[in-house]
């Protein structure tokens, strides 16, 4: 890992794609800057008043003229918006089944846990050649996670759940760094990014200091403990909606409105159940905003996506 290298060396599968649109935009600066600059030199050199008596030739103008100076830069302007969308998708856009993990952002620290209970600060460690999507949140105030070397990144906002996703394409270790002001040490909220091949990958998940349970299974503890299971599993008593099988499915509330339980939804329905009341039901669950903190907010969750219909 090179020490703050001006351009950083192309690590993920989207960083040669971000790369190439970063190429475009600077070719199509300079060729315009060249050419304005370049025209303006020339006029100002060949249409100079050359006497006090001269008088300058009239221009009516020309439709040829105006409608390639018009034409010529819509096309262009058109050309890099589509392979800029066309980069924004392939971008934000996650393959299916991609490897998770949850973060948290906090002054001045990343902390990492990943779904089988491992835990990290300030380093994050990811298989070559897997897809790899973070769940991210803050504590505080607003960060910003970035990876140079993937070209991805990403606002972590206090309060919601954003998400990104990369692939990383090189073994290796890279810079992470957080990319918004966010207090005196600002500057010292660093890590790295450590990519292995998949069997060291599942070596180091399995070895050292690992916790014994997974995410999952942390969460069903929270989920019992907290009294969720009284009203949301099957066989308790029908005070709360049935939570199984429920991730990523339609829901109708009970003002009419239909929305998809993403993490987005369970996040606001653990700590605010009074915003969106799922049809049928009385709004009685109590609120969890300030009594549980977003480690177990994000257990909770996780269990919750393990939960299948025929369970």
């Amino acid at each position: 890992m090179s020490d703050f290298p001006l351009f950083p060396e192309q690590a993920s599968t989207v960083a040669w794609q971000v790369d190439a649109l970063y190429g475009l935009l600077m070719a199509i600066s300079l060729f315009f800057i060249v050419l304005v600059f370049g025209l303006v030199t020339v006029f100002s050199l060949k249409y100079r008043r050359k006497s006090k008596d001269e008088q300058p030739k009239q221009i009516h103008g020309s439709i040829a003229l105006e409608l390639a100076w018009t034409i010529i830069p819509l096309f262009m302007a058109i050309g890099v918006f589509t392979i800029g969308a066309d980069v924004y998708f392939r971008i934000e856009r996650a393959p299916a089944d991609p490897l998770e993990i949850y973060v948290v952002g906090k002054q001045w620290m990343w902390k990492a846990q990943h779904e089988s209970g491992k835990r990290e600060i300030n380093t994050l460690h990811v298989p070559v050649g897997q897809p790899v999507r973070l769940t991210m949140t803050s504590e505080d105030v607003l960060h910003d996670f970035f990876i140079p070397a993937f070209r991805v990144k990403k606002d972590v906002i206090p309060g919601r759940y954003t998400s990104m996703w990369f692939e990383a394409s090189k073994v290796g270790e890279y810079h992470l760094f957080c990319a918004e002001y966010c207090g005196t040490q600002h500057s010292y909220m660093i890590g790295t990014v450590t990519v292995l091949e998949q069997t060291e990958y599942l070596n180091w998940l399995l070895g050292g200091s690992t916790s014994s349970e997974s995410m999952a299974q942390a969460g069903e503890k929270h989920f019992s403990q907290l009294g969720c299971s009284s009203c949301h599993l099957q066989g308790s008593d029908g005070r709360g909606p049935s939570l199984y099988g429920i991730y990523e499915q339609p829901r109708i509330l009970n003002n009419g409105n239909e929305v998809v339980a993403d993490i987005s939804y369970l996040r606001e329905s653990i700590l605010h159940p009074q915003a969106k009341i799922v049809s049928g039901y009385e709004p009685i669950m109590p609120v969890f905003a300030g009594q549980i903190n977003e480690q177990t907010l994000g257990q909770l969750i996780a269990y919750i996506k393990s939960l299948k219909k025929d369970e």
